[in-house]
């Protein structure tokens, strides 16, 4: 991204890459902004999916979150469209009090192309009862370190191998020089701080406190694993709600990964371990590693001439798939703020509030999925009971549920779609619909939502598979591949 903006005759970019850190590779998920970050680089999304192992992705399906033996699903894209100029959700909510129950997914177009095991790209399905439908990947998260280490070397960035062994600053507290364990001094003037949890200069060296959120949050421990792939391959992420915590599985195209976070406070490393073993389904191909995390964000993200992005910023558990999200949206904010040299403190300030909203958001958003879920049957799904809500979730749950409406912010994350799936699956529906509604047609509301429904559902039958559909990426590659 930076290569992107900077070009080579501007600004010097290099990447200190240590042998000491290891990427752990178990599988990746995304959501929709990163395929359109690979847009914006330039990038071949279908070159990008053959490299990566990746697929595509319509949502996550989530089981046992509500209660044992309920599944929902969270889509990508819109569910419905308005009615008369009125808002769907409201219509829907009109109808379900009067007796037609049709569950909200069956008008999402992703949600209903998963439940399919289809797949399609939007571009093509514009004006259509498709319409409006979104997507993101599952990718391998080694490969794409390479893929991107070629994409970004071919931009001029520069990469030194080595370990950062001592920082020094001027006596501002600008940072001046790195100092690797060769002994080589590497000057600059910005840092970008990549270190994950060892934030060795955000946190290390300028003592950038932490703003820990495990009394909110309160798994702190993942442990990951892969398998060979499965007979079919699903466009969705699962996530299944375990004893002290929740396991996902993300499918790739030559395998699949699986994780379990949890609470070390309820359970062990070797219990956890036992519970995933369990939920795997084909051979295993690697051994589990177990992953220490605390949520949470530096009460800083942008000081002096130091950014940090990614772990080192901040963390926040993988539900909602947002890690990699949070790392382009910080270097795209400070793309926007991007300074001189004297790295004006009124710049760091907006940068670090709009980021701090971004983390709170999807903070709020992780924390719905536990404080409404109806299970008590673990003393880990009593005590996520007992969490207490921040002031801008209460005020969410409270505003949704008298008469379904949402917060509008500033380019906020999750939109209409997703609060609203979530709220669904976790059984909270608002007590009252908006009564501008009452002014549409009864049976002309009914005809609307019926012919929906049959419209999405007849045209995702006549869609190829997932598999189909990636079968047809890699064929497009053995085409270019022929001589002529």
């Amino acid at each position: 991204m930076l290569a992107k903006h900077l070009k080579p005759t501007q600004c010097e970019i290099q990447v200190i890459e240590s042998d000491d850190i290891n990427v752990i590779g178990v599988g990746e998920s995304t959501i929709p902004p990163f395929v359109r970050l690979l847009q914006h680089l330039g990038i071949d999304e279908r070159e990008f999916l053959r490299e990566t192992q990746a697929c595509y992705k319509l949502g996550i399906q989530f089981i046992d979150w509500r209660e044992r033996n309920h599944t929902y699903f969270h889509p990508f894209g819109v569910i419905g469209k308005p009615i008369e100029s009125q808002d769907f959700y409201q219509c829907w909510l009109k109808a379900q009090q009067e007796g037609l129950d049709f569950p909200l997914q069956d008008f999402s177009p992703c949600a209903v192309m998963a439940k399919n095991n289809r797949f399609f790209l939007p571009n093509h399905t514009q004006n259509t009862p498709l319409g409006g439908t979104n997507y993101a990947v599952h990718l391998d998260a080694k490969s794409v370190v390479e893929f991107l280490r070629s994409q970004a070397t071919k931009a001029g960035v520069r990469s030194i191998k080595g370990t950062v062994t001592e920082v020094k600053s001027t006596p501002s507290g600008f940072i001046k020089t790195l100092i690797l364990d060769s002994q080589e001094q590497i000057g600059g003037d910005f840092f970008v701080d990549c270190s994950g949890f060892k934030s060795l200069l955000i946190g290390q060296h300028l003592k950038t406190p932490f703003e820990d959120w495990s009394s909110v949050l309160p798994c702190d421990r993942a442990i990951v694993v892969k398998t060979e792939r499965a007979v079919e391959t699903p466009p969705f992420t699962s996530a299944k709600a375990q004893k002290c915590g929740w396991s996902w599985r993300i499918p790739l195209q030559n395998s699949i990964g699986h994780g379990y976070v949890y609470s070390s406070r309820f359970s062990s490393d070797a219990e956890a371990k036992t519970i995933l073993m369990k939920e795997l389904d084909q051979k295993r191909i690697n051994d589990p590693h177990v992953i220490k995390f605390t949520s949470g964000r530096r009460e800083q993200l942008w000081r002096n001439n130091c950014l940090a992005v990614g772990l080192s910023a901040g963390f926040v558990e993988p539900l909602e798939s947002t890690a990699i999200h949070l790392i382009a949206r910080g270097l795209e904010l400070f793309l926007r703020y991007f300074p001189d040299q004297d790295c004006d403190s009124s710049l760091q300030r907006e940068y670090n509030r709009r980021m701090h909203h971004d983390y709170e958001e999807v903070r709020d958003f992780v924390m719905l999925h536990y404080c409404t879920s109806q299970r008590t049957d673990t003393a880990f799904w009593r005590a996520t009971k007992e969490i207490p809500l921040p002031d801008s979730l209460r005020e969410r749950i409270e505003l949704f549920t008298a008469q379904g409406k949402l917060r509008e912010g500033t380019e906020e994350l999750f939109r209409n779609t997703s609060w609203q799936s979530v709220f669904e699956g976790m059984g909270i529906r608002p007590h009252k619909y908006s009564p501008l509604v009452d002014n549409l047609d009864p049976e002309r509301l009914r005809q609307d939502l019926n012919t929906t429904r049959s419209a999405i559902l007849n045209m995702v039958k006549t869609l190829p598979t997932h598999d189909e559909y990636l079968q047809r990426v890699h064929e497009e590659k053995s085409k270019t591949d022929k001589p002529n």
